[in-house]
């Protein structure tokens, strides 16, 4: 008779870290010339506090990630040396981005070399490099030894670049020669936490007196740089309004890092002293027509104070290996990403008018879905571990990462109510002086903060059962979304048929057509669904994300045919269409005789326009 199997037994596991210094500095050289290939090479000397076992980690859990996000396939060709001779590694059976090695007697350093392969198809992963431009995150080309908390592991770096490419990034630079560049030596967490952007097109743009704070551009042609005064001079305002907003600034200089592409996939990742964003290349060359990208740089850099200077407690973590749990996000992000429209308005990124169809835009868009029903907010942090941003086939119903935009929504909420509270004395902008704006100057210090001291800090603000309204918010579950900032604010949210100026600019931007708030889609230029409402009009007809439409009451498919339909729908016209679903074609009747519906904020007549205010720039002094 067989016997039933058992468990093997569990590995080793990682030692866990310790705060105490490491027993040298190490030495990486990073040569990022290689950019037909895309080829990162990687030579890393690290010094060793003797012979024995030691354990090497490529670092895994990334801040700003918010999520394990090692790209551990795309490291490759590892060799570890040390004495003259090689030395044989292998990998951790269970934590794949962990390497054991036994250093022999008589090393007291071994060299590591090895490349990071970034993707040269968006198929293999997110494009960090082309033939004009590159960025680099020195997450993806350092090992570093088990057992420390990253803080305590200090690293002397440098950068091979291209023949006459410019650079920026946050660390101090200590030399150049030729076209390699040396940096200070630096902790590891902050070394991780200050990226490069490099390029053959670059120019960096000062964008406060002091020079402090630089604005530093990348793009795929030179002409893309031209920025004017008139187009500069709102993102020197958003570095004035932060100023005022936040009353002091921790870091002792900030770059924000900027690259201008359609061939570098799009991102934005926070940063102590920087950013690195990628935006579209026509940024500055189609200023009127793309303002509803213009988010991007406020959104980031008050991430410096919400994020990165002041953090949730259990969104950080001592090394790149432990997990983190992100409770607060709707915290990091959800009050960041107020702020973000907030100071658009302020800064002159956008018109009050373009700020309040933003708003209208968020608050349909959630209004309309209905995946709180069953998931309350609160779990949506887990978002990014759960699915890491992959796409999703039914994303109003799953709810992905609503602690961004629908959290918004309720700081809005929360800005309104202290508002009202104290007569219109005080409101979340004292809050974020108070909260994010301590400790100016000391941007190593990342200061951690529980649930508690949020409520501290609002009562303090305006008195208030705050504890209760966040519960409520965050755990509750619903039919809609939170509107009382918007009633409270002076508005009301209304449907016409016609669109905003925003949504035109952000399906201009995206490519899209939005028919989110008639029929429950979204569409590309091409007619492929992108977004389907669930338990919507097309969702009934059973249209779902990969099927692309053919054609609209027998003429071929275009965003104006079916806008058209939707609209005669109105009249008791019927919404044929004809669909592709990979080989399959069928005809599918859409139910629907709403018309065309487009979100809006309209005055309520003899209301106080708090959201005027909110959205009004901070005077000196402030």
């Amino acid at each position: 008779m067989i016997d039933p199997p058992q468990p093997s037994p569990q590995p080793a596991p990682i030692p866990e870290p310790e705060d105490r210094a490491y027993c040298g500095v190490l030495r990486l050289s990073v040569d990022a010339t290689d950019v037909t290939r895309r080829i990162y090479q990687a030579r890393e000397v690290i010094p060793v506090p003797g012979p024995g076992p030691m354990m090497l980690l490529y670092p895994k859990w990334l801040p700003g990630f918010h999520a394990p996000q090692a790209p551990i396939e795309l490291f490759a060709g590892l060799t570890i040396t040390g004495g003259g001779r090689d030395i044989a590694w292998t990998r951790h059976p269970v934590t794949v981005n962990a390497f054991h090695v036994d250093v022999p007697d008589g090393v007291d350093e071994i060299v590591a070399a090895f490349q990071f392969l970034s993707p040269t198809d968006p198929s293999q992963g997110r494009v960090i490099a082309t033939p004009e431009m590159l960025a680099l995150q020195w997450n993806t080309v350092v090992l570093y030894p088990a057992g420390h908390f990253v803080r305590q592991i200090m690293v002397a770096a440098d950068l091979t670049l291209p023949p006459g490419w410019e650079m920026a990034c946050a660390l101090e630079r200590q030399r150049q020669e030729g076209d390699t560049r040396w940096f200070e030596p630096a902790p590891l967490d902050v070394l991780v936490d200050s990226p490069v952007f490099a390029g053959r097109h670059f120019r960096r743009i000062p964008l406060d007196d002091g020079g402090q704070v630089r604005l530093n551009l990348i793009t795929d042609r030179a002409e893309l740089l031209d920025a004017t005064p008139e187009q500069i001079a709102p993102h020197r305002a958003v570095v004035t309004q932060c100023d005022r907003l936040f009353g002091a600034r921790h870091f002792d200089h900030y770059d924000m890092l900027l690259a201008l592409s359609d061939e570098m996939t799009g991102i934005g990742i926070e940063h102590h002293r920087s950013f690195d964003a990628v935006s579209i290349p026509d940024y500055f060359t189609e200023w009127d027509a793309t303002f509803a990208r213009r988010d991007t740089v406020p959104h980031e850099y008050v991430h410096s104070w919400n994020g990165k200077h002041r953090k949730g407690a259990d969104s950080w973590s001592p090394c790149f290996e432990l997990p983190i749990r992100n409770s607060l996000m709707w915290v990091y992000e959800g009050q960041t990403q107020y702020w973000s429209r907030v100071l658009c308005a302020r800064s002159g990124l956008w018109t009050l008018e373009q700020a309040l169809d933003a708003l209208a835009q968020t608050a349909a868009t959630f209004d309309a879905r209905p995946g709180s029903r069953w998931r309350p907010m609160i779990d949506t942090t887990r978002d990014p571990i759960i699915a890491a941003r992959s796409p999703l086939p039914w994303t109003s119903w799953q709810r992905s990462e609503d602690y961004y935009s629908e959290g918004a929504l309720i700081w809005l909420d929360v800005d309104t109510r202290l508002r009202m509270l104290s007569g219109d004395t005080r409101s979340l902008d004292d809050f974020a002086r108070g909260f994010f704006g301590r400790n100016g100057g000391e941007w190593r210090k990342t200061d951690t903060y529980v649930f508690e001291d949020v409520m501290r800090a609002l009562d303090a603000v305006a008195p208030f059962d705050w504890t209760g309204f966040f519960t409520e918010q965050l755990e509750g579950k619903r039919r809609g979304t939170q509107l009382d900032g918007i009633t409270r604010g002076g508005y009301r949210l209304v449907y016409r048929d016609v669109p905003s100026a925003f949504s035109v600019s952000s399906d201009h931007v995206f490519g899209t057509t939005t028919l989110s708030f008639s029929i429950g889609v979204t569409l590309d230029s091409d007619g492929a669904l992108k977004d389907v409402l669930w338990d919507g009009p097309a969702f009934d007809a059973g249209l779902t994300v990969g099927s692309t439409l053919l054609a609209v009451n027998g003429a071929a498919y275009s965003a104006d045919v079916l806008k058209q339909a939707i609209a005669a729908g109105a009249s008791g016209m019927p919404i044929d269409l004809l669909i592709r679903t990979g080989k399959h074609v069928r005809p599918v009747t859409i139910a629907y005789d709403g018309g065309l519906r487009y979100p809006h904020l309209e005055r309520v007549a003899g209301a106080d326009p708090r959201l005027d205010a909110i959205y009004a720039p901070l005077p000196g002094g402030a």
